[in-house]
């Protein structure tokens, strides 16, 4: 068998530290998530944006939030793009 079709066997498989899913990558992307929402969530009282011209009056929280997925969809964009 080729190393990249075998399978790992035996009782050693089983003896590594945390899901294989949670790198430390993913940690601190979770972290960061986690601080963003605790940051979002404290700025609750209304303001005003002007948005393209026009003056919205809408919670600030909610401005934050679509200002933080915008941002973060910008980055998924652009981290795709590099291959």
């Amino acid at each position: 068998m080729s190393p990249k079709t075998s399978r790992r066997t035996g009782t050693s498989a089983g003896t590594h530290l945390g899901p294989e899913w949670l790198t430390p990558r993913r940690l601190a992307g979770l972290v960061l998530a986690a601080l963003v929402l605790v940051f979002v969530f404290e700025n609750t009282r209304t303001t005003r944006i002007k948005l393209l011209g026009t003056l919205v009056t809408m919670p600030l929280w909610l401005a934050l939030l679509a200002t933080g997925l915008i941002g973060a969809l910008a980055g998924a964009l652009a981290a795709s793009r590099r291959g």
